[in-house]
């Protein structure tokens, strides 16, 4: 196939087959790679690929051809130039903030993140001089006002962990290209399939591959995407010589939950628009934000930047974190569990897990309360999941 034929591929298509190279064996699957290191025919050959002269592996630290593989298919995906796959979800939001930022720089986040990405930004960054400041990530005008003659990147994540608020990514885009400022968007909620940030201004994103991309609760990986230009002059010597590569075999795990994240989304993003809409009608239930619902409070928002709703669901129960545990307890099918995107639907409470270590005034700031909970849905039966919800509702309160 051509180059043109490829950009032409739809996702699912894509996720099959784009980046795929083959041994001289001409396996079907993708090759695992398991090697630290390669081989050079002579010296000078050697010489000429850490000059950059000759192309080629030299350690799977910078470059593995598994690795290689899935950070191809990812840029197809994504319609990015270029990726460097990490170690975890975090791993590429520390290092996509951290390379792009030094002592007396700052830069502007949306208050409403995960817990560890908001402590990379609130207590890492400044640390080594990084003047940071936190903004209502809805507010257009607040982004604006943040901006200082040092203002160098700005970080958001739409829509956002737990609560599933909705950031404007193109208006953050204009605000940041006026600053002169880089914007890096977390886009794990939404998956590439339903949300392009690329397309909507943005200049770098990041996913947890760990969530949707793998998809079955096997591994952990992260990604960072981007135009080449920043991948080579800015990315690549932080992520060479601080080493947050990613396994081999994780990224080969990876590569074959790409095949099935078109047919995974698509379920459960309609799983989880039925049980949305079924939670905001029960008596037990106080508020329920779901991206595909009229009612999103950013339902404009939504409606413009992305193509599907969501996977999660954010709601309360009515009461507070005693009714939400019970609940917890109560659910048969539902797992309790941090993560997310996950072929089993899965269950947290984020003021005592995720997002812990914020204040109450912080949590509060961003809609999270005691009785706040979020739902990843799965891949099992819509109606054998909203059974065992309204089972479990029985006992709150």
């Amino acid at each position: 196939m051509t180059s043109e034929t490829k950009r032409n591929w739809k996702p699912a298509t894509a996720m099959v087959h784009a980046g795929t190279t083959r041994s001289p064996h001409g396996e079907t699957a993708e090759a695992l790679y398991l090697t630290q290191g390669y081989v050079y025919d002579t010296a000078e050959a050697a010489e000429a690929r850490f000059k950059g002269e000759e192309p080629g592996f030299i350690y799977s630290r910078y470059a593995n051809p598994t690795v290689d593989m899935f950070e191809k298919r990812m840029c197809e995906l994504e319609g990015a130039e270029e990726a460097r796959a990490t170690a975890s979800g975090m791993a590429a939001v520390a290092s996509a903030l951290l390379c792009s930022a030094r002592a007396g720089d700052h830069v502007v986040s949306a208050r409403a993140l995960f817990g560890s990405c908001r402590w990379v930004v609130e207590t890492l960054m400044p640390r080594y001089g990084i003047e940071t400041t936190l903004v209502d990530g809805r507010d257009i005008e607040a982004w604006k006002a943040a901006v200082r003659p040092n203002t160098k990147l700005f970080f958001l994540e739409s829509p956002t962990n737990p609560t599933l608020e909705v950031v404007d990514i193109a208006a953050v885009a204009e605000v940041a290209d006026a600053a002169v400022a880089r914007l890096v968007v977390d886009n794990v909620f939404a998956t590439p399939l339903q949300q392009r940030p690329l397309e909507l201004g943005a200049h770098v994103v990041v996913y947890s591959a760990t969530k949707h991309i793998d998809g079955q609760g096997r591994c952990l990986g992260g990604v960072v995407l981007s135009d080449r230009k920043w991948i080579d002059e800015e990315f690549q010597d932080y992520f060479r010589h601080t080493g947050p590569s990613l396994s081999p075999f994780n990224a080969w795990t990876l590569l074959k939950g790409l095949e099935t994240l078109p047919v995974r989304v698509a379920q459960q993003t309609r799983s989880a628009a039925r049980i949305a809409d079924h939670l905001a009608r029960h008596k037990a239930v106080s508020r329920v934000v779901y991206p595909g619902r009229d009612d999103h409070p950013q339902a404009d928002i939504v409606a413009k930047q992305m193509s599907g709703g969501s996977t999660l669901i954010c709601f309360d129960v009515k009461g507070g974190k005693d009714e939400a545990f019970a609940l917890m307890n109560g659910l048969d099918i539902v797992a309790i569990s941090n993560n997310l995107g996950d072929a089993k639907s899965l269950i947290t409470h984020p003021a005592t897990t995720t997002h812990k270590n914020l204040t109450d005034e912080a949590r509060a700031s961003v809609g999270i309360l005691g009785s706040t909970l979020r739902l990843s849905v799965g891949l099992e039966d819509a109606d054998d999941l909203i059974d065992d919800l309204d089972r479990a509702l029985g006992s709150v309160g």
